[in-house]
């Protein structure tokens, strides 16, 4: 008997992560359709906040309509680039897309980069409040007075939290010294020990460091190609946008456009940080136990990947 819905599984959800440039979204499109070949309906959830926006497509790799093979595909092109979109906002709308997939019976791949955003849609995480004026005001200060005061600011308020956090992250420290003025409580700058709200298989991609860095080069190269500058100057309210703006690539192209740098400056720098973010991801995932690792360049992926799910067969 072919195999036709989820409820088959003692997983319901499919997760694929991995650090950027190293071919998730193909992954994910394949096993779709590997998926679909046996009967198994399956659709994927983007779970990189930035593919989230619409117009913001070259530079946050979004898998074109040809890329996506036909699989249906969710949380891509949600929001224009002025929208201030939260964790708590991506959460709801992902976990959302998840229910709906699996109340018809088919298989959600929830496909990311970002560990955050991946717990924060499959495990039992609560989110503080935010309040855009208290928001406001820790932004204006970070901008003017940069990070390092506002790690001493967070030192003197709460110094268990300033003693975990980089001095130099600016947009944590403004989240932690927001939260402990909204709550009046200490800021919790480790994530809780994960409890998940849906059973998954999660696998993770690797990839050696260099050949990492040189795909990263190549990805960025190809966006310049493809037309990242013009998508950018498309995007006008792009540098009033308080969370797009800052999408990697995006802040260097409209340095660029503002003539503080040349177009190969901005292209260097959004390299040099992409490979540093994937560092960060790579770092994230490794402390992860649910995560079976497998390379990404196997030529068996795709089938390996079926196997760990017990689909590699018609029942």
């Amino acid at each position: 008997m072919s195999i036709n819905s989820s409820s088959n599984f003692s997983w319901n959800v499919l997760v694929i992560v991995g650090p950027t440039a190293v071919g998730k979204s193909s992954l994910s499109v394949k096993v779709a359709q590997q998926l679909i070949g046996q009967g198994i309906a399956a659709e994927i959830v983007s779970a990189d906040s930035m593919q989230a926006y619409i117009g913001m497509d070259i530079g946050t790799a979004s898998p074109t309509k040809e890329e996506r093979g036909g699989i249906t595909h969710h949380l891509l092109d949600v929001w224009p680039s002025d929208h201030v979109l939260t964790v708590s906002d991506y959460q709801e709308t992902a976990r959302s897309a998840i229910n709906d997939v699996l109340a018809r019976g088919a298989v959600p791949i929830v496909v990311g980069g970002s560990g955050l955003y991946v717990s924060a849609i499959l495990d039992d995480l609560k989110f503080p409040p935010t309040d855009p004026q208290v928001r406001a005001k820790y932004e204006t200060q970070l901008e003017q007075e940069g990070p390092l005061a506002l790690h001493r600011a967070l030192a003197k308020v709460d110094p268990k939290a300033a003693a975990v956090m980089l001095p130099t992250n600016g947009r944590r420290l403004v989240r932690a010294l927001e939260v402990i003025e909204l709550t009046g409580e200490p800021y919790n700058a480790k994530l809780p020990d994960p409890v998940e709200l849906y059973a998954t298989v999660r696998i993770g991609l690797n990839i050696p460091r260099v050949e990492m860095d040189d795909r990263i080069a190549q990805r960025v190269h190809q966006m310049i190609a493809d037309g990242f500058v013009h998508e950018v100057q498309a995007l006008p309210d792009l540098k009033n946008s308080v969370t797009a703006s800052r999408a990697l690539g995006y802040t260097q192209i409209l340095e660029y456009l503002d003539g503080e740098c040349s177009l190969d400056e901005a292209v260097n720098t959004t390299i040099a940080i992409t490979k540093k973010f994937a560092r960060r991801q790579q770092r994230w995932f490794a402390g992860d136990s649910r995560i079976t690792w497998l390379d990404y360049n196997d030529a068996a992926l795709v089938s390996k990947v079926c196997a760990l799910l017990g689909a590699d067969t018609k029942q």
